[in-house]
């Protein structure tokens, strides 16, 4: 999230085109899914711009933001973990990835059957929506992201678990502040960190 329409749509756009470098630089296919998250993260915040420019509400911005922010990035990073693991840490990721099945599949069940609301506070955008055994799911959820990069088998991926683990904190805390969003930067250091991986795996090919 950031501080504005105009923020969410420049820094959305400066994190796709990292993203499309990733893809562009990649030449694993099994590393495609990990390469192309940054391009899934700027279109996120281009379309949080959206959800500015409607002043929040239960729109289509609304409900698409909630839609990649919860089921699909709970299945979308244990998957890109899974693919790009090495052999030894295969069995381990599929612990991540079953967590995200089972909460990607409650999460959109959830967004099919309840509405979900963004709210302007401020300098951030709260999204409200009524998750049945809330802690149970942010409990799977963190599993299916955190877990699945710390348990990954490459440093690359550890280190972007680290910081996925620090931002988490940083931007919950911030935003029962009412402060200003870090999740435009957070999402710019995480989508460097994937490029320099990229690059390091497009080295290590023979």
């Amino acid at each position: 999230m950031c501080w504005s329409a105009e923020a969410d749509l420049v820094a959305g756009a400066g994190v796709a085109a990292v993203g499309v470098a990733c893809v562009a630089r990649t030449r694993r296919p099994r590393d495609l899914p990990l390469a192309a998250l940054p391009v899934l993260l700027g279109a996120h915040q281009m379309v949080e711009a959206a959800v500015w420019a409607s002043r929040g509400g239960t729109g289509p911005a609304t409900l698409a933001w909630a839609v990649i922010a919860l089921p699909l990035l709970a299945l979308w990073v244990p998957l890109g973990v899974l693919c790009a693991a090495p052999p030894r840490a295969r069995r381990r990721s599929t612990v991540p990835l079953a967590a995200g099945v089972a909460t990607a599949t409650a999460l959109a069940y959830v967004l099919a059957t309840r509405p979900v609301r963004a709210e302007i506070r401020g300098h951030t955008v709260a999204y409200v929506v009524d998750l049945p055994h809330a802690e149970l799911l942010v409990a799977g959820y963190l599993v299916a992201t955190v877990g699945a990069l710390l348990t990954a088998g490459d440093r690359g991926l550890r280190v972007l678990g680290v910081l996925a683990a620090v931002g988490a904190l940083i931007c919950w805390a911030l935003w029962r502040l009412e402060f200003v969003s870090t999740w435009c930067a957070y999402a710019a250091v995480c989508s460097v960190v994937l490029l320099g991986w990229v690059n390091g795996r497009r080295r290590a090919t023979p």
